[in-house]
């Protein structure tokens, strides 16, 4: 499985479709709104939500689906990052619900070498997320730090924290 990728491996223009997607439990939101102390009803009260909203129930606190989103990007984007930079935009396009599936892709915008060290690079991307019936339902562009090939071998290789395997003795 991949798990991220070094300056080279990005091209422009490139599409990630993230896979598997999740669906988003009423538990879920809850926790996430606890964790977070965000407290509002419109996420946590079905009565405030069912009488006085246009929608009609409880719509998932938004940020639970930006962090969702980003997870779900790590495989393909951000797996063997240096930095995230910067969140240069996030915008709430949708309402999502209880029951629904997210699923996200991203797009890289553009890339450059760092200025500063000649073994990263930074990455421009957007990612979007989506219900399962296409619905879109949250955009954002970041910029990620990310490693060259010679930052990997330079610093052990793909996986340079992990032990070896010790059998034990009979």
């Amino acid at each position: 499985m991949q798990f991220g990728r070094t300056y080279e491996e990005f091209e422009v223009g490139a599409v990630y479709k993230h896979w598997p997607g999740k669906t988003v439990t009423e538990y879920d939101d809850h926790l996430f709104c606890l964790l977070t102390m965000n407290h509002h009803p419109l996420h946590m009260d079905v009565n405030y939500a069912e009488k006085t909203t246009d929608f009609g129930k409880n719509v998932v606190v938004g940020n639970y689906i930006y962090s969702l989103l980003l997870g779900m990007s790590v495989p393909d984007v951000s797996g063997k990052a240096i930095a995230n930079l910067e969140i240069e935009s996030l915008r709430h396009v949708a309402p999502t619900f209880h029951g629904d599936t997210i699923y996200g892709q991203t797009t890289v915008l553009d890339k450059w070498p760092s200025k500063s060290k000649n073994d990263r690079g930074i990455v421009y991307v957007e990612t979007k997320g989506y219900k399962q019936d296409g619905t879109l339902v949250c955009v954002f562009r970041r910029k990620v730090m990310v490693p060259t090939e010679t930052y990997i071998k330079e610093r052990g290789g793909e996986q340079p924290g992990r032990p070896e395997l010790r059998e034990q003795e009979k």
